[in-house]
């Protein structure tokens, strides 16, 4: 994928805020387990590093498909995304201490970008 940049103003092409909605489903009785290591690591691994910055914020299914964490990033743009992940990727905080914990813990990963419709409010 090129760029999200689909916009057009007067003729001239415009960069669209991308936003990423990451969604884990975790094994049935591993939730428990999930929380505490994004607690203990995962999360104060992100705010030492600054990558939640871009976070808009986690959030943990209740009704529906159950077992699932989900949190949504807000970025300028498709390069502004990219470069949050191999930055994120390259920390040994993040990888080492909590990622190489929490993966055996998860069943699904689905990862969908989002551009915010042209009415009402955005994050």
């Amino acid at each position: 994928m090129a760029s999200l940049a689909i916009g057009f103003m007067e003729g001239a092409r415009m960069t669209m805020t991308v936003y990423e909605m990451r969604t884990y489903t975790v094994q049935v009785g591993k939730m428990p387990e999930a929380i505490r290591l994004y607690s203990q690591f995962g999360y104060p691994a992100l705010h030492k590093g600054g990558f939640d910055k871009k976070l808009v914020g986690y959030f943990i299914s209740d009704t529906g498909t159950l077992h699932q964490l989900v949190h949504l990033w807000k970025f300028d743009d498709d390069a502004d995304r990219r470069a949050h992940w191999a930055a994120l990727f390259a920390d040994k905080d993040f990888i080492d201490g909590f990622a190489a914990q929490f993966r055996p813990l998860v069943q699904t990963q689905e990862v969908k970008l989002l551009t915010a419709a042209p009415w009402g409010p955005h994050p």
